[in-house]
């Protein structure tokens, strides 16, 4: 299993957080981690708060809201 701070680098490298690694970041963060791991978790918060790094489990909630709108 990958460490949080190797999730986020792939993040910040896409620039965007998939539905998978964000899974991922779930089950780590359920386990003991380091302070590196916290830090850079809390930069990714901060970017995806900033519109940096897309998450596309938003992305994709907010496709299905305006489809269900135009229904």
């Amino acid at each position: 299993m990958q460490l949080i701070r190797e999730i986020v680098q792939e993040a910040f490298i896409s620039g965007c957080l998939t539905v998978e690694a964000e899974e991922q970041l779930r089950q780590r963060l359920r386990t003991k981690y380091d302070t590196k791991d916290f830090r850079a978790f809390m930069l990714l918060q901060h970017a995806v708060m900033a519109g940096t790094i897309r998450q596309e489990s938003r992305d994709l909630a907010l496709k299905q809201q305006s489809l269900v709108t135009a229904s």
